[in-house]
């Protein structure tokens, strides 16, 4: 992709969408690391069927670690890798509350000591809580910056450099949820839906997808 035509490229993705945001639910930081903790390999809409259950009996680290393994192990055993996923959060609230007084840290650094957290759920909470301009580069944004042109890369940490360097200041801060919206309804795995893009016009992707008979 040219670069003159990021600027229009970004600006048709804000136009059909002006705020958006993660499609998890969450009312508090903790809820929202939690939920980014849970979704490895999972559906926002699984995840959120799995926290609607257990945010209202627990969205503390406190809470959750007196819950214990098994009967946390109950509330998250609808999804893929429930068991690691239950263990990792449990350690999670463990550390947060020695060693950062049960609040979510603002730092990378922090984050990514967490069990379960790597760069790309740092990257969320950094981005969705805390407003830092950070791209967590998910295997949609892979795919659509790969295709479209806007920053080519073979794995998620060259494609997040990528965009941090390309995309506009003004657009960096909601450029992860575009892209991320935009690959799960519109630049999808199998067929992208080229007939009904906003940003066909700037894409390199060839050739379009038609629309269906």
């Amino acid at each position: 992709m040219k670069d003159r035509d990021i600027a229009p490229f970004f600006a048709a993705l804000q136009a059909g969408n002006p705020h958006p945001t993660t499609e998890l639910e969450y009312t508090t930081v903790f809820e929202l690391l939690a939920a980014v903790l849970l979704s490895a390999q999972a559906t926002d809409v699984g995840v959120n069927r799995a926290t609607r259950r257990l945010f209202p009996v627990a969205n503390t680290p406190q809470a959750i670690l007196a819950l214990g393994q098994e009967t946390l192990e109950g509330y998250l055993s609808s999804l893929n890798l429930y068991r690691t996923k239950t263990r990792h959060l449990l350690a999670t609230c463990q550390i947060l509350l020695e060693r950062h007084g049960g609040q979510v840290p603002r730092t990378r650094e922090g984050l990514e000591e967490l069990p379960g957290v790597g760069r790309k759920t740092a990257n969320v909470v950094l981005n969705t809580a805390f407003g830092e301009n950070t791209v967590a580069v998910d295997t949609h944004i892979l795919r659509v910056a790969n295709r479209t042109g806007l920053a080519l890369g073979a794995t998620p940490l060259a494609v997040e450099r990528g965009l941090v360097a390309r995309v506009p200041d003004e657009y960096l801060p909601n450029a992860h949820h575009w892209l991320l919206l935009h690959g799960r309804y519109v630049c999808q795995a199998r067929k992208p839906r080229c007939w009904e893009c906003v940003v066909a016009r700037w894409c390199d992707y060839q050739p379009k997808t038609p629309p269906p008979r």
